[in-house]
């Protein structure tokens, strides 16, 4: 289970990013923040898929509510109002088995935008405890359209991007539950 407080404001999503008006400075602690267990710091990272060796990284499951695993990635971890900001908009390709996770300090009403993106991706809000409050499958602005004026809204305090339509492929669902260590 993940822990948190819950908060009614609302963040502004940029990139699929979160605005710098959430001052957290440190990322509230999940289910199991055990270490050694799986979890990876990609500032050591040597793998040739790493999509973001910058940020320090995590493996997410999602499971249904049972326990039965219906994916995993390896995801960046947003948890500075800079991070934040930036999300993927300076990344070229998301592979399947990467993601980002957005790590804000209380569960709130959030907007994301896909400002400066270039592939589709698919936005997953997860309240305090993991649990999927929304999914949005997020398409590549077209050519003449502008990245911002696409608003994808959720309400958490956990936010995973990961490639378009990975949610669909495994039956991902509102319900179903991020898995992660920070």
């Amino acid at each position: 289970m993940l822990t948190g407080l819950a908060a009614s404001a609302g963040s502004l999503g940029i990139a699929g990013c979160t605005d710098a008006s959430d001052d957290s400075d440190e990322p509230e602690s999940p289910v199991d923040s055990s270490d050694g267990d799986g979890s990876d710091s990609s500032n050591g990272d040597e793998s040739s898929t790493a999509v973001h060796p910058e940020y320090d990284s995590t493996t997410v499951r999602v499971t249904t509510p049972d326990g039965d695993e219906l994916g995993e990635v390896t995801a960046a971890i947003a948890d500075t109002p800079d991070l934040q900001y930036l999300g993927l908009s300076d990344t070229e390709t998301l592979p399947e088995d990467r993601g980002m996770l957005f790590v804000y300090e209380t569960v709130e009403a959030r907007t994301f935008v896909m400002r400066e993106m270039s592939f589709g991706i698919d936005i997953v809000f997860a309240d305090n405890e993991g649990v999927i409050t929304a999914i949005h499958h997020a398409s590549e602005p077209g050519p003449d359209e502008e990245g911002a004026d696409q608003t994808y809204s959720g309400r958490g305090q956990y936010v995973l991007e990961v490639a378009y339509e990975w949610t669909e492929t495994r039956g991902v669902e509102a319900g179903d539950r991020l898995q992660f260590d920070l």
